[in-house]
């Protein structure tokens, strides 16, 4: 039995003491769901580098190690700690989940317009199972995504945020996932729902980070429904520890004239795997993915993203940048697809890449796939080291070479950062990505 067989049958294994933990919270629906995705995972494992969608990323070591659910409670974490992590976001409402769980003691609601609710998704389920029955698990695929399917079968707790009919939220709502030392080597499954009704808009912070430096394994699958012309703004930030193995899932549906962005920044973790599956399910929806993802030493940092154009008249803005350095390898694939009812449609695709030196490397494939006529469709991608000209320019105006260097790097990436919609998480955002910087031009030597 191979290191990914091991695994499937380790997280199968550990599924009734789960259950049993669980009882019977919850209702049967929800049950239901647990039981079909834990049939999904058993028949598709942990996927090899024989699967095209993981040809480039190799999940043998983090099959090799039998992470556990933690055993603590949110209690245990202080917020001492929390505020000694947090990023500065002005004039938002904070919801802290520790390990996957929600805890009411280190979040700070504040008020929220109309019936807007943002809480524990256990509590919704229990209380309210009605509002989040028709989403919940309807847009992440588990016959297709294996970790989706895991997440799914220990779906425990995680953020539900519902926001009704023509409800514009002031403020943005920040979600935080703390990842604790558990023991050594726990296993996270953090879930986050969306839905965004008719009209509606607000702006989300989803921020992952380690309380900790031990080795640990983020599984997270996050749920979008946009509603007809709703505006759902999200950032997604991932700057957990170096120890960590973090698989993200963000999975969208949008309705009709509905606008969707996301803004996905990678800035820790060992292997970091991100999928974005984005639906343009109805007439006139709009669609923007950003990302930007930094790495050095032996990390992985793989992205992919699908978009795809269902129905006339979308739109879709796509621009992923990569800085990598030491022996660090990066992936990224992006495919849009245009299907033949989506006349009209205006797709744009860019990933330009920087390498720091010549130990790291990126595999890069933009995709377009077009069975419409009457389409407006471009993508590239590039992969080079600094300007030399540029260098040379300001090491004529007095700046010395690192220096210089230091400048046209934190300019590349400073786009992305510029088009978060909170301009204090870029500003927070800033000071990390420059520690992240000097992490990735210190040298790797070869194992």
């Amino acid at each position: 039995m191979n290191a990914l067989d091991a695994a499937r049958e380790h997280y199968l294994s550990r599924f009734e003491a789960f259950e049993r933990g669980i009882g019977s919270a919850g209702p049967a629906w929800l049950r239901a769901l647990r039981r079909q995705a834990l049939e999904h995972f058993a028949e598709l494992g942990l996927p090899s580098t024989r699967r095209e969608e993981w040809r480039y990323t190799n999940l043998t070591p983090l099959a090799k190690i039998p992470f556990e659910l933690p055993s603590g409670s949110p209690e245990s974490v202080s917020r001492d700690a929390v505020e000694a992590s947090s990023i500065p976001v002005l004039a938002c409402s904070s919801f802290v989940f520790v390990d996957g769980r929600y805890s009411a003691e280190l979040s700070v609601p504040r008020v929220l317009s109309g019936s807007v609710r943002v809480e524990s998704l256990a509590r919704v389920s229990a209380e309210a199972p009605d509002a989040i029955e028709p989403h919940l698990g309807r847009y992440a695929n588990c016959k297709e995504h294996p970790f989706a399917a895991l997440n799914t079968a220990f779906l425990d707790d995680g953020a539900a945020l519902l926001i009704p009919p023509g409800t514009r939220v002031e403020n943005p709502l920040h979600v935080v996932f703390l990842s604790t030392d558990g023991g050594g080597t726990s296993v996270r499954h953090p879930r986050v729902l969306i839905v965004a009704g008719a009209g509606s808009r607000v702006v989300v912070i989803q921020d992952h980070v380690s309380l900790g430096e031990a080795p640990g394994f983020t599984n997270v699958v996050t749920e979008v429904h946009a509603g007809r012309d709703a505006e759902v703004d999200l950032s997604i930030v991932q700057r957990e520890n170096a120890s960590t193995f973090h698989v993200s899932g963000l999975h969208l549906r949008q309705e009709r004239d509905s606008r969707f962005a996301a803004h996905t920044i990678t800035l820790g973790g060992s292997l970091v795997r991100n999928d974005v599956v984005a639906l343009l399910g109805d007439e006139g929806a709009s669609c923007q993915l950003d990302g930007l993802f930094v790495g050095g030493r032996s990390q992985v940092l793989d992205s992919h993203t699908l978009i795809d154009h269902a129905m006339p008249h979308g739109t879709s803005r796509e621009l992923y940048k990569g800085i990598l350095g030491g022996r660090a390898k990066g992936v990224f694939r992006g495919r849009v697809i245009v299907r033949p009812d989506a006349q009209g449609t205006n797709a744009y695709q860019s990933n330009p890449n920087l390498l720091l030196n010549d130990g790291a490397e990126i595999d890069t494939k933009p995709q377009l796939e077009i069975h419409a006529d009457d389409v407006k469709c471009s993508h590239g991608s590039s992969i080079g080291q600094l300007d030399q000209e540029a260098l040379f320019y300001l090491r004529t105006r007095g700046l010395a070479e690192a220096a210089a260097r230091d400048l046209l790097t934190r300019g590349f990436a400073s786009e992305i950062l510029a088009r978060l919609p909170v301009a204090a998480l870029g500003e927070g955002l800033a000071e990390l990505l420059d520690a992240r910087l000097d992490d990735a031009r210190r040298p790797e030597t070869a194992p």
